[in-house]
């Protein structure tokens, strides 16, 4: 059993039994024809549907999908997730970051941010210069920054804490 949350608007229950998927406890009787690359030809109640998978995250369970030329994201959860939810434990999976050290011993080349600035995963947080080469240090995570420690021109040394979250 999954269940599916598409564009945090729709959730759908996912599931198999000897008829074949259920979705929402209905069984689905679509003709499915795989395509080159990560696509599929769907024909669901006389209607033709496009599909291809865009990005997909195996340790979020997330997935970009076109159908028709419309982009959804979808994630799903799988029957250890809603156990996990339903026993109030599904924070535990959640790694807590409350810094940021340097990787390696540098000079801080350009800040992106400032205290207080809001930042998704993967948005760049500043550039560090190390053996001649600049390595753009991203956030690990969506978080607020609460203490910057560094500014351009401040050389640092490696596992040194460089902003707290």
């Amino acid at each position: 059993m999954y269940i599916l949350n598409v564009n945090e608007k729709y959730h759908f229950d996912l599931s198999k039994n000897s008829e074949g998927i259920l979705i929402n406890g209905k069984t689905m009787n679509a003709d499915i024809n795989k395509l080159p690359g990560a696509a599929w030809h769907v024909i669901n109640s006389l209607q033709s549907y496009n599909v291809e998978v865009i990005s997909f995250n195996k340790a979020d369970k997330t997935a970009r999908i076109k159908v028709n030329n419309n982009i959804y994201t979808v994630s799903a959860k799988d029957e250890s997730d809603i156990l996990l939810d339903r026993l109030g434990l599904s924070s535990l999976n959640a790694t807590k970051i409350t810094d940021v050290k340097a990787p390696m011993p540098g000079l801080v080349l350009k800040l992106f941010v400032t205290e207080g600035t809001q930042v998704k995963k993967d948005e760049n947080l500043f550039v560090l210069e190390a053996m001649k080469m600049e390595n753009i240090i991203k956030a690990p995570a969506d978080l607020i920054v609460k203490i910057l420690k560094i500014k351009p021109g401040d050389k640092v040394e490696k596992n040194q804490v460089l902003l707290t979250f």
